[in-house]
């Protein structure tokens, strides 16, 4: 492949990227009008499901830096998550001093019940794709978030 043709693939990626977070934005905005919760209730479902999925459950105060929150703002936040139903606190086996942030099960029924004719279009979507092209894709999106997470911190960090 040429240099400009995999610049411009590149390029398309990102676009790609780009389209699918604001699709992604947009299904976010139907789940929360059809579930009454505000969009930062929203998103800070998303954030804790993203971390728990992926074996490191989050802390208030880790909550709360990742939405850019008051420590009074992520509180009122996390009751109200809990009262809904959509939390639970559980303590860190570890740490017992340390409180994790859970989906709990009723946040987890809601949100299979939603976004499973989703994972159906996905499906479908991806069907005849080879599993080769899969196993790309999944190394594409993987650097992809890893240099936005490299890019995250270091505006974190200024």
């Amino acid at each position: 492949m040429a240099k400009t043709d995999r610049a411009a693939l590149e390029a398309i990626i990102a676009a790609d990227v780009r389209a699918m977070t604001a699709e992604s934005d947009q299904i976010g905005r139907h789940f929360a009008g059809r579930h009454d919760v505000a969009a930062n209730d929203f998103r800070a479902l998303l954030y804790v499901m993203v971390a728990e999925t992926s074996g490191s459950p989050l802390t208030a105060g880790e909550l709360r830096t990742k939405m850019g929150m008051s420590g009074a703002a992520i509180t009122y936040l996390v009751e109200r998550m809990i009262a809904s139903g959509h939390f639970r606190r559980e303590s860190d086996p570890s740490d017992r001093r340390k409180v994790m942030l859970r989906v709990a099960d009723d946040g987890i029924a809601v949100a299979r019940g939603f976004f499973t004719p989703l994972a159906e279009h996905n499906r479908r979507a991806m069907a005849a794709l080879p599993t080769d092209d899969l196993a790309a894709a999944h190394r594409t999106f993987t650097a992809i978030i890893d240099a936005m997470r490299a890019f995250r911190c270091e505006l974190d960090e200024q």
